[in-house]
């Protein structure tokens, strides 16, 4: 049986996350990688590596958003996860992150392409955890505007509009 979603924002402390969904961070490297050692898009020295928790329920979802790091995401439990990846030409692929066939356990999204990701229809809830390297940073982080994005990627619009907040 699969615990509830509230079960599961209270189990974990689980809290709202800008991009939509739940999240609570649950390990962050003591060490970290000085600025003159990482590639110039970061604008400082970060953590290795980061992990979080992050829960989302059918009818909302995590917007189209990208970071400077590649994120690995787990399935953890629920329904299958849709996330929709757009490389810097602009292909799509949607990656079904579950635990049933068709579906793969890990994937990693690499740094500096665009993603959302939401419960595929049917489901109710997708828990997963990502683990970024160099660790996640909200100074690496932008959020998607949807007319930016569909000025530049025309052919993904629908998607675009649908997953932008």
């Amino acid at each position: 049986m699969h615990p509830t979603v509230q079960q599961l924002i209270e189990q974990f402390t689980l809290l709202p996350h800008p991009e939509g969904g739940y999240y609570k961070e649950t390990y962050r490297s003591p060490e970290s990688i000085p600025k003159a050692a990482l590639p110039a898009r970061f604008a400082g020295e970060r953590y290795y590596s980061s992990a979080i928790y992050f829960l989302l329920e059918q009818g909302n979802f995590s917007a189209f958003h990208r970071i400077q790091s590649d994120e690995c995401w787990h399935f953890y439990a629920g329904d299958i996860l849709w996330i929709h990846v757009m490389a810097p030409d602009g292909q799509l692929t949607t990656i079904q992150l579950g635990n049933q066939p068709g579906t793969v356990y890990q994937y990693v999204v690499p740094a500096g392409y665009w993603f959302a990701s939401e419960t595929a229809p049917g489901g109710s809830f997708s828990f997963v955890g990502c683990t970024v390297a160099p660790a996640f940073d909200f100074a690496d982080f932008e959020l998607a505007d949807s007319e930016a994005l569909s000025l530049q990627f025309p052919q993904h619009r629908p998607l675009i509009e649908r997953l932008c907040r």
